[in-house]
């Protein structure tokens, strides 16, 4: 077939990476092979190095997932901070729709627009695109 044998096919990895003391621990299972890092920045070059200095490919046709765990001791709390954005962003849409609705109403009873962007603190233009 034409153009067959020109797309090589990309050799699929994971890298398993935990902190221990000052470093971070990569283990990809694929090869039973470990390396280190110190800084997250160098995890994808270091497992893209080790396999390929192990399986002779490519590190540019390496199909790497890392998978990084997360500290014990930071995980609950980075969680609950998850939570806390998803609150924020429910509880910003709905002061936005609360903020659309009181300016049709008052734009609904007369008030002019730019009264109305003055009574919300918005510009006029703001007032008009929330009456709209």
């Amino acid at each position: 077939m034409a153009g067959e044998g020109l797309v090589e096919a990309m050799s699929r990895f994971t890298a398993r990476v935990i902190r221990d003391g000052r470093f971070w621990l990569i283990h990809v299972p694929e090869i039973d092979r470990h390396t280190q890092a110190r800084h997250l920045r160098e995890i994808d070059a270091m497992a893209r190095d080790l396999v390929a200095v192990m399986t002779g490919e490519d590190p540019t046709l390496i199909q790497l997932t890392i998978d990084i765990h997360t500290p014990d001791v930071a995980a609950a709390h980075l969680a609950r901070a998850a939570e806390l954005r998803e609150e924020s962003r429910r509880a910003q849409a709905a002061a936005a729709a609360e903020l659309r609705e009181a300016a049709r109403e008052l734009k609904n009873a007369g008030m002019p627009l730019r009264d109305i962007g003055q009574l919300l603190d918005v510009s006029y233009q703001r007032a008009h695109q929330l009456v709209s």
